[in-house]
Formats: C-alpha cells, sequence, structure tokens
C-alpha cells in the first residue's frame, strides 16, 4: 500500500517537472476551481434548504403580506436568495475561462526553450529539443481538460441555480 502511493507521488511529480512551472499554476488553479464547485454542490444539496426554511419561516411569521413595503420586503428576501444561490459561479466561470490561457502561456514558454535549445545546439537534435516540447504540450493538455471538466460542473451548477430561482417565487407566496 505504501508502495504504491510513493509510486503514486513519484509519477505525478515527474509529470510536473515535465510540464514546467506553469503546470504548477494550472494544478493551483484546478484545486481552487474545484474546491469551489464542491462547496456550490454541498451548499445547494444541503444548505441551501435550511436558508430557505429560515427564510420562508420569516415571510409567513409576518402579518403584513400585502401592502408596498411588505412586497418590497420580500422582493429584498428573494434577491437576496438570489445572490445566496449564484455565489461564487461567477468566480467558478472565470477559473474556467482562465485554465486555457494557462495552458497557452505554458506552450509559450515551452516553445521559448525549444527555440534556446535550437539556438546553441543547431536544430538537429531531437533529444534536446524533448524537454521543451514536452513544456509546451502537458500545459496546454492541462488546461484543456481543466476547463472541459470544469465546463461540465459549471453547466450543472447554473442549472441547479436557475431551478433553485425558479422556485423561490412559489416558497415565498404574495398573498393578494
Amino acid at each position: 500500500m505504501l508502495f504504491a502511493f510513493t509510486e503514486a507521488i513519484s509519477s505525478i511529480r515527474d509529470f510536473m517537472e515535465a510540464g514546467g512551472s506553469v503546470l504548477w499554476l494550472i494544478a493551483l488553479l484546478v484545486f481552487f476551481m474545484w474546491g469551489m464547485i464542491f462547496e456550490r454542490i454541498w451548499y445547494l444539496s444541503h444548505a441551501y434548504q435550511e436558508y430557505i426554511t429560515s427564510l420562508s419561516a420569516k415571510w409567513n411569521s409576518r402579518s403584513d403580506k400585502k401592502s408596498w413595503h411588505a412586497l418590497q420586503i420580500r422582493e429584498m428576501m428573494i434577491s437576496q436568495a438570489k445572490m445566496e444561490i449564484n455565489k461564487n459561479i461567477s468566480i467558478i466561470q472565470t477559473c474556467i475561462v482562465l485554465a486555457p490561457l494557462l495552458g497557452l502561456l505554458g506552450t509559450v514558454t515551452g516553445m521559448i526553450e525549444v527555440f534556446q535549445v535550437m539556438a546553441f545546439n543547431g536544430g538537429g537534435d531531437a533529444r534536446a529539443m524533448a524537454g521543451g516540447v514536452s513544456k509546451a504540450t502537458l500545459p496546454t493538455m492541462a488546461g484543456m481538460v481543466a476547463a472541459l471538466s470544469g465546463s461540465f460542473a459549471a453547466i450543472y451548477l447554473t442549472s441547479t441555480s436557475k431551478r433553485h430561482e425558479s422556485e423561490l417565487n412559489d416558497i415565498i407566496k404574495r398573498e393578494i
């Protein structure tokens, strides 16, 4: 068991070294992005119900539900609930957009290394250029995989958020 764990760590370290320093930035971005995604999934599946229950109880405890002032309070409650539902989704979408750009940065830095090797050794040494090529391709691949996986999660979160938003009017009922 310990051998498999150390072997996995060694493989990850070798992969990160082959991809260059930009791959570490992509890894940090991915951990941050997925941390935010898991937070939103947990909130929308667990904590949201408690929040809506307390909001509904607060509204239902009001004696005045028909005046202009009461309707403005209702709109404020719905607006706050929508803000709570959509919290951090724009940050997740920003991380999704940023991942391929960091991959492109890795491509550029890797190609610069290839051109430096070509300038020093000439164009015939393929082994010397291989390190730069891997530093050019691995961050690109990692950035695209990160963006693709985050896109699926963002689509799920957006549709779940829209469904919860549409339910708000039914939960906080307006009396006529």
